[in-house]
C-alpha cells in the first residue's frame, strides 16, 4: 500500500506516522508514505495556496490550482489516475468496511484541506470520495488522515504481527470487542473471570461472544440494527 498525502503540514504527517506499528510497516516496506508539501506548487514567491471567497464571507479559501498541481504530480509518478480521499465532515463517516475496501487499493491519496475549505472546481476535478471521521470540525485534514491512515493500514497483509487480531478486534463483525484481561490473576480485589482461567476454549469463545454483544447493546446499539446476534 502506497499513501500519498497532499498537505500544507507534511512534517506533521510524517512525525505521526514513523512510530510504533505503522512506522515498523513502513521499515519493513509494507507500506509507504509519501508527503507533499502543497506550497511547493504555489508558484508564486510567497509560496501562498489561498485566498479570499468569492460571494464574501468569513476566512479563506484554498486555490485550485496549488491542490491540482500536487496531485498530477502523484498521478504522473505513480503512472495512472489514483483514488482520492478527500477529509471532510460533508463525507460519508469512516467505517470497518470501508477501511476494508480502500485497503484493496495500490496507492491512496489523501486531500488535506485548511482554512474555509478547497475551491470546489478542482475537488469537482480529482476527488473520488469525500469522507469524515465524525460530525465535528478539526483545523485540517492531517489528523483524520493519519486516522484513515491506521485503520487502513491494519488491513495490509504482514503489518500485524498476529493477522488473527485484525479480524477480531471491534468492529469487524458488528460487534464491540470483548473485555481482556492478563496477569495477575487477582488485582485489587477484582478477579478474571473464571471461564479464562478454564483452559475450556469452547466456552471461552462462548463467553466472548456473549460479552460482545452485552457489550454492543449497552454501549454501541446502533450496530445491532443489522441483526446481528
Amino acid at each position: 500500500m502506497n499513501y500519498h498525502v497532499l498537505t500544507l503540514f507534511p512534517e506533521m504527517v510524517e512525525q505521526g506516522l514513523h512510530t510504533s506499528i505503522i512506522g515498523r510497516a513502513i521499515e519493513q516496506q509494507l507500506l509507504s508514505l509519501s508527503c507533499v508539501n502543497i506550497r511547493d506548487y504555489a508558484g508564486n514567491k510567497h509560496m501562498k495556496v489561498d485566498d479570499y471567497p468569492y460571494g464574501g464571507g468569513a476566512g479563506m479559501v484554498m486555490q485550485a490550482e496549488p491542490v491540482y498541481a500536487s496531485y498530477q504530480a502523484v498521478k504522473e509518478k505513480i503512472g495512472y489516475p489514483p483514488r482520492v480521499v478527500y477529509l471532510t465532515p460533508q463525507g460519508g463517516v469512516f467505517n470497518q468496511k470501508m477501511a476494508q475496501e480502500l485497503a484493496q487499493e495500490k496507492d491512496l491519496v489523501f486531500l488535506c484541506g485548511h482554512y474555509e475549505g478547497i475551491d470546489e472546481r478542482v475537488l469537482e476535478e480529482i476527488v473520488t470520495d469525500y469522507v469524515s471521521i465524525g460530525d465535528y470540525v478539526l483545523t485540517g485534514g492531517e489528523l483524520p488522515a493519519m486516522v484513515m491512515i491506521d485503520t487502513i493500514s491494519r488491513m495490509v497483509p504482514g503489518v500485524l504481527s498476529n493477522e488473527e487480531s485484525a479480524m477480531t478486534e471491534s468492529f469487524s463483525d458488528n460487534l464491540l470487542e470483548y473485555p481482556q484481561y492478563s496477569r495477575p490473576a487477582v488485582w485489587r480485589g477484582k478477579e478474571v473471570p473464571e471461564v479464562l482461567l478454564s483452559g475450556h476454549h469452547a466456552n471461552i469463545e462462548k463467553w466472548r461472544h456473549e460479552q460482545s454483544l452485552k457489550r454492543t447493546r449497552e454501549r454501541r446499539p446502533d450496530l445491532l440494527e443489522n441483526g446481528v446476534e
